[in-house]
């Protein structure tokens, strides 16, 4: 049974600062469906991430029209997910919301040594901790116009789910 009094959500941020984590934790928790945004990748992009190479905008685009459409299928079916993707720019989460309007954005934050930490002491398929400072440079402050909950990523994943629950009973 899944839960569609909340909206679809996208937990983002750079690499490293726990977006799959925290998304398969917040899901579990509101009883929704998780999607890791790092699968819904093509081929090129992984290569590409995995030579070192930062993503660009064309890369990004059909990523996140892909991301955008599972969340607006998601909402038609009832069945709100909640997807994993860094989401660094305004304008890509603009396209996001330009396909599914309710999406609420979770914006994990931390330091910068605290995330590069966090990387050297993990393995990923294709994410080398080389590309953090390119991720950071992308990264663009939420403004108000967005519908976000912003949450420090020193909480363990716990913690964060707790307080985005408690922030999306006040909403």
């Amino acid at each position: 049974m899944t839960n569609p009094a909340y909206p679809p959500m996208i937990v983002m941020g750079v690499s490293g600062c726990g977006k799959s984590t925290v998304g398969q934790k917040l899901a579990a928790r509101l009883d929704l469906v998780f999607i890791d945004g790092d699968d819904l990748h093509p081929k090129s992009n992984k290569d590409k991430m995995a030579a070192g190479h930062p993503l660009d905008d064309n890369d990004r685009g059909p990523w996140l029209e892909t991301i955008g459409t599972k969340l607006a299928q998601s909402v038609a079916n009832g069945v709100p997910a909640i997807i994993a993707c860094s989401a660094l720019k305004h304008t890509y989460r603009d396209l996001l919301r330009s396909l599914a309007p309710s999406t609420l954005f979770v914006h994990l934050t931390g330091t910068p040594e605290l995330i590069q930490h966090r990387l050297d002491e993990r393995s990923h398929e294709y994410m080398p901790p080389t590309l953090l400072a390119s991720q950071l440079s992308t990264l663009e402050a939420i403004t108000s116009d967005e519908s976000a909950i912003e949450v420090n990523v020193e909480l363990s994943p716990d913690e964060i789910v707790q307080a985005v629950a408690r922030q999306l009973e006040s909403l």
